[in-house]
């Protein structure tokens, strides 16, 4: 690769392209702020830029103490975070406690229902790759730089006036870590090769025909680890030395291939696969015989294939100072408007590079830090927060065309299922599948004791809204039938058998029920209640067009008459967090839970629930514009659904001033990914909606972004969406159809609609278009009046 990247082709033809990379003039300070990440999914690893020494430190993401076998189960017995002893009528107690009270203090509710966490575990840094004794002679030209659109990062500088380029990818085809140190004088890259780990595992470490083998085991669960890394030389001497390392001396180019693995599989109760050692050795054994060219040119068809599929142009320049300069400027508010709208673009695209390197599939889903760690104890054990962090992950999956990272998210869920089940016997003697508020590899869906954080049984319920989305999203019969509803009919049958009638109104209520992470434990609060009546809308819908279970439909039927919706305006005109009218217009608390009904689940529909948006609005503005990174990017998807594109670009700002770091990681703090990818999926929600039946296009445009043009994003019923707009008006949209069948659209009410075999004559009604699609064809809109239902400026 070069070190400027030659723009491939514009969004729309007078749009120059900016090339969409991070670059500095200086190597990384630290870890968290500084380091640049690379990932294939299971694989991740950060770049440095060290002068004198490259640090790599790399990770695996099945790489987990805790789970079956941890030193930290108190009697060597593993039960997914179940109760160690029966608790008769736990359950009923808290719910006497709750009917008669009104509501439960959390630290006793966690004294009766909670359990001291045991087995839990926590994912771990694999180790470092660290080549030293690099040139550093009188360093000049330094940059550092990772190219979006092509997954490399790199490192130039000029030393002794010998100018030395180093590349890094990972690769997915092949599951390799790829470093290239070059220089343009022949025989001038010396370095020293070697593999370190941290000392809470065994481990030999060995070096032969350059090939550095570290394996062992970790203390805590005795999962095996091995990490191989091949050193190729071209031309100079390459030396292995018994101490592990290898030297290189007076090569022109030094190549270098790691792969990684564990024991681990994701099959309960187990949780243990095969000896890594076979498959890693054949995964670097496959990668040299291929080459650095077939690697490098594979692994930038399989990102392209995926990254190049949205482009995005807001009237952004390229920018002339580094990216932690930008962001500094940005902060200060000195950065001129085409600087800004230059750093907003990149963080978007940045969402879905991060989200393309720590998801794909057969790896596990993207975690608290995506695949990137580097401690053995790192913040929340950078574990499955399922309260809201990992589905934030997977928001930005289907809109910004990015469904293939979602398999693994889909398999994960699916893998929970069986201790759920046990977890649904233990603690609640329901049939069904439950997870709770955390969970890990090994399939935790128990409780522990932290008051605040320990019971979210509706966190189920809210992940296979994934399954359903993906649904309407692609249309695929095959995933609704074998895997989207057979989720949803075990979650459907939890849910019906322990949901509870209220005293106060004949009601069906969650109960226990806890509105993170804040407030009493009370019956009904509307997170709960929204979350289940999302669910057993959707299992309805799916149960029907599977043609299953009429039993339950009507089931489903009966529960969804009496069961409370959770929507209810309280008296200072807000849409209340419990059912009782106890907020406080002074809460500025960063978890916003009870609007969902809102975002991410469709049921307040501004068209037709005026006064329920009213409510939600409200109580948004009463929460304020602060909170952790994660909190402002679900505000800047809240505001979006909203239709108010100031605001929601009011949170954006927000979020890159102040919970964002220097290499453009989200910071809660500290560092968290969520809050990258829910930025995106708010960026797609401001500029294409589909959850209301119709493709709404540019529903939350802000007024800084004027002019512009994006395509390939996507829309529910499988339709791919391209826009160009003026003076906030779309001049052109076009509409692939995935499928046969009618399109709706809003925001264009009157329009020349061509497809693929010449003019098409739309259906109009008020302020929707309808289009008769046939599946493979392309429509374009070419509106020709005013626009009545457009983009809301500073609502």
């Amino acid at each position: 690769m070069s070190e400027h990247r030659v723009p491939r082709s514009a969004t729309a033809d007078t749009e120059p392209v900016v090339p969409p990379i991070l670059w500095y003039t200086t190597p990384a300070a630290d870890w968290e702020t500084g380091s640049l990440p690379i990932g294939n999914g299971a694989m991740g690893a950060c770049v440095f830029g060290g002068l004198g020494t490259e640090r790599l430190q790399f990770n695996e993401k099945t790489l987990w103490t805790g789970g079956p076998g941890s030193a930290d189960l108190p009697d060597g017995r593993y039960d997914s975070g179940n109760w160690h002893r029966d608790r008769p009528r736990a359950l009923t107690r808290v719910r006497e406690r709750i009917d008669s009270d009104g509501q439960a203090d959390p630290e006793w509710v966690a004294g009766e229902l909670g359990s001291p966490r045991t087995g839990f575990g926590a994912y771990q840094s694999f180790g470092d790759l660290l080549v030293e004794g690099l040139a550093v002679v009188g360093v000049e030209d330094y940059r550092r730089w990772l190219d979006l659109a092509d997954a490399i990062a790199g490192v130039g500088y000029t030393s002794a006036g010998v100018r030395h380029t180093r590349e890094y990818f990972a690769s997915h085809p092949d599951q390799v870590v790829v470093a290239r140190f070059a220089a343009d004088v022949p025989g001038r890259v010396d370095c020293v090769v070697r593999l370190t780990t941290p000392d809470n595992r065994t481990g030999r470490t060995s070096a032969r025909d350059g090939r550095i083998t570290c394996s062992g085991r970790l203390t805590d669960n005795g999962l095996r680890y091995e990490a191989q890394v091949q050193v190729l030389a071209d031309g100079g001497t390459r030396t292995d030395g018994p101490d592990g390392t290898v030297t290189v001396r007076g090569a022109d180019t030094v190549l270098l291939i790691l792969a990684a693995g564990t024991d681990y599989a994701p099959t309960f109760p187990d949780y243990r696969g095969v000896d890594p050692h076979p498959g890693v050795g054949a995964r670097v054994d496959a990668a040299v015989a291929r080459g650095d060219a077939e690697l490098r040119a594979r692994h930038l068809a399989d990102h392209g294939g995926l990254f190049d599929r949205v482009r995005l142009h807001i009237g952004q320049a390229a920018p002339e100072v580094p990216t932690d300069e930008l962001l500094h400027r940005y902060r200060a508010g000195v950065a001129g408007p085409a600087q800004r709208r230059a750093l907003e673009a990149l963080h978007f695209q940045y969402g879905r590079y991060l989200l393309i390197a720590s998801s794909r599939a057969g790896s596990l889903p993207a975690n608290l830090q995506g695949v990137w760690n580097d401690s053995t104890a790192p913040p929340w054990a950078g574990d499955y927060h399922v309260n809201v962090n990992l589905q934030m992950n997977y928001w930005p999956a289907e809109t910004t065309n990015l469904t293939e990272t979602a398999t693994p998210l889909f398999d994960y869920v699916e893998g929970l299922v069986a201790p759920g089940e046990r977890t649904a016997r233990r603690l609640y003697d329901a049939p069904g599948w439950v997870v709770h508020n955390e969970t890990t590899p090994y399939g935790y869906t128990g409780v522990h004791d932290w008051a605040t954080a320990f019971w979210f049984p509706e966190a189920g319920a809210w992940l296979a809204r994934h399954h359903w989305e993906h649904w309407l999203f692609t249309g695929d019969e095959d995933f609704l039938r074998e895997r989207a509803w057979p989720l949803l009919r075990s979650l459907a049958r939890f849910w019906l058998d322990v949901l509870v009638t209220d005293p106060r109104d004949g009601t069906l209520v969650v109960n226990p029920s806890y509105s993170p992470e804040h407030g009493p434990f009370t019956a009904g609060a509307a997170m709960s209640q929204q979350i289940v009546r999302d669910l057993f809308g959707n299992a309805r819908r799916a149960a029907r067009l599977v043609g299953a279970d009429d039993e339950l439909t009507a089931a489903l039927d009966t529960a969804l008459d009496r069961l409370d919706p959770g929507l209810r305006v309280g008296s200072w005109g807000q849409l209340q967090e419990w059912k009782h009218d106890a907020d406080d217009p002074d809460d500025t608390h960063r978890h916003v839970s009870h609007l969902y009904a809102l975002h991410p689940a469709d049921h307040l529909d501004p068209d037709r629930d005026p006064e329920l948006v009213a409510a939600a609005r409200k109580a948004l503005r009463a929460r304020g514009d602060g909170g952790t990174g994660w909190s402002r990017a679900w505000k800047i998807n809240f505001w979006a659904r909203l239709r108010d594109g100031d605001h929601a670009h009011l949170m954006l700002a927000e979020l890159l001033a102040g919970s964002t770091l220097d290499n453009l990681w989200d910071t809660h703090p500290p560092f968290q990914i969520d809050g990258n990818l829910g930025a995106t999926a708010g960026v797609a929600e401001m500029l294409v909606q589909s959850h209301h039946r119709a493709v709404h296009v540019l529903p939350a445009l802000p007024a800084c972004w004027p002019h512009g043009s994006v395509s390939g994003l996507r829309a529910r019923g499988d339709v791919t969406v391209d826009l160009v707009w003026a003076d906030h008006r779309p001049t052109t949209v076009t509409l692939h159809a995935g499928r046969t069948g009618p399109i709706v659209v809003r925001g264009v009410p009157t329009a020349m609609v061509t497809g693929p075999d010449g003019p098409v004559r739309p259906a109009a009604d008020g302020a929707l278009l309808r289009i008769d699609a046939v599946a493979g064809g392309r429509y374009l809109l070419t509106p020709t009046g005013p626009v009545a239902d457009q983009v809301t400026v500073g609502r």
